[in-house]
C-alpha cells in the first residue's frame, strides 16, 4: 500500500494505492493520524480509485479515522472509489456514516460545508 498525502485549507486528502488489509492497516492509522495532527486538520477525504483490496480491517482503521473526525466537529468522505471499494462500502453500510463521491470537488465541497 502507498499513501499521498495533499491538504487543501483543513482538509487532508489521502491518496491509497494497493491493499487495505490486516498487513497495512495500522500504516494507515499511524501515518493518517500523524499527517492530519501535523497539519491541524478538520475533515479528511480518502481517494480510493486505486485500491485494489479492502478487508474489515481497513473499514475498522476508515471508521476509526470517522470517529476522530467527528469528535472534532469535521467531516470525513470517499472519493473516486472503484467499483470493488463501493461494494464494500454497500456490504458493510458504511455509506450510510461516510458518503462516497464520483470526484475530489464533490467531495471536497461536502466536507467544507457544502451540499450534505
Amino acid at each position: 500500500m502507498e499513501l499521498k498525502f495533499f491538504k487543501r485549507n483543513r482538509t487532508l486528502i489521502i491518496k491509497i494505492d494497493g491493499e487495505i488489509d490486516h498487513h497495512t492497516c495500522e500504516t494507515l492509522r499511524g501515518e493518517t493520524d500523524r499527517a492530519f495532527e501535523k497539519m491541524g486538520g478538520k475533515n479528511i477525504i480518502f481517494r480510493m480509485g486505486d485500491v485494489s483490496f479492502m478487508d474489515s480491517s481497513g473499514i475498522g482503521a476508515i471508521i476509526g479515522r470517522y470517529k476522530n473526525i467527528q469528535r472534532l466537529g469535521g467531516r470525513i468522505a470517499v472519493a473516486e472509489a472503484n467499483q470493488r471499494v463501493e461494494q464494500i462500502f454497500q456490504l458493510s453500510a458504511m455509506q450510510s456514516l461516510i458518503p462516497s463521491f464520483p470526484n475530489l470537488d464533490l467531495a471536497l465541497e461536502y466536507v467544507e460545508g457544502g451540499k450534505e
